[in-house]
């Protein structure tokens, strides 16, 4: 059975040949202190995060797209092809999704936990360019198309043609550091403590990056967060606003768009052109916040679309190199 993974620090999707995406779930692994096995894997294993008593830990093995805890990984790994793919089965062959700027070190380590987890062959592919395969992209044409890829740890902005990357930026920000930017700003302007689910939840309820027209409701909208006083320790609900979070969410936002633009600039007049003319496309979990696309397209005077399905365009790009493994994988595969 041949697999094709987007390893994402949010959320890990598997792709099987034939079947299409047969697992999405988030990728955090709950380990005992001292111990070798998983206790609990995926969407198990998060319900535990900031719950867990001292003895046992919930783990995100991926910190910015790429492996920070090998072993809690490699289990992941393993446990979600078995969960997959139930049954006895061949070692498989597996095309992993990488962020562009991941360093040879980086790699290795990717590889190696996949090899132990079970894979007889891994093929790396860059997230930007399975995205644009996934998004549907003509990639392979002498045209230049742009892809912003908006993961859990990191933005990857690619201008893509003939089959290759022209110029790109790997940027480590993306949804956990809009999480991150929320929980900053509640603790420091009402001094409450707030977990990442939390604001996990407060950004996907009232977060934005512009103001929606066809959403005036949203300005008015408030959501209740409920933490621990940052003096004093005790329990306190607040009503955040949707202008707050998009404050919040400013600076990271704008770390984005730099990218974006800065991709712009390097990129050969040719292909700029053809980006001008066909737009530019966001995929990925960070594509849903309301307004990036405004934001973006007033930043650039480029058009911009939210691809459909963007939470799975680069496992289903994944999944289309698995499937012609003597065409796309080999022409497109990162070296």
């Amino acid at each position: 059975m041949d697999i094709g993974i987007d390893l994402g620090t949010a959320n890990t999707l598997l792709y099987a040949r034939g079947q299409g995406i047969v697992l999405n779930e988030p990728s955090v692994v709950a380990m005992k202190e001292g111990g070798r096995s998983a206790l609990a894997v995926g969407t198990e294993a998060k319900e535990t995060i900031g719950r867990t008593p001292g003895s046992i830990t919930a783990i995100r093995p991926l910190r910015d797209g790429v492996i920070s805890d090998y072993e809690a990984a490699e289990e992941m790994i393993r446990h979600f092809v078995k969960k997959a793919v139930p049954g006895r089965r061949p070692r498989t062959r597996m095309v992993v999704c990488v962020p562009s700027g991941v360093t040879p070190v980086e790699r290795r380590a990717i590889v190696h936990a996949s090899q132990r987890a079970g894979a007889r062959a891994v093929h790396l592919i860059e997230e930007p360019m399975a995205a644009a395969i996934g998004a549907g992209l003509p990639v392979a044409e002498p045209r230049g198309s742009m892809v912003v890829d908006i993961g859990g740890g990191t933005t990857e902005v690619a201008v893509i043609s003939l089959g290759g990357i022209v110029t790109s930026q790997s940027l480590r920000v993306g949804g956990d550091r809009l999480d991150a930017a929320i929980t900053d700003y509640v603790r420091k302007e009402h001094g409450l403590l707030i977990g990442e689910r939390t604001a996990e939840d407060v950004k996907v309820a009232i977060g934005s990056a512009w103001p929606v027209p066809e959403d005036s409701d949203l300005e008015s909208r408030t959501f209740p967060v409920r933490g621990r006083e940052k003096v004093g320790g005790l329990p306190r609900t607040l009503a955040l606003s949707a202008r707050e979070v998009r404050a919040a969410l400013d600076e990271p936002v704008a770390q984005i768009v730099a990218a974006v633009r800065a991709t712009l600039e390097e990129c050969p007049p040719e292909l700029s052109g053809d980006v001008m003319e066909h737009g530019i496309v966001l995929t990925g979990g960070g594509a849903l916040l309301p307004g990036l696309d405004l934001r973006l397209a007033s930043a650039t005077g480029i058009p911009v679309f939210v691809a459909e399905a963007a939470l799975e365009c680069v496992a289903v790009g994944a999944g289309r190199c698995v499937e012609d493994f003597d065409g796309l994988q080999r022409l497109l595969t990162a070296k």
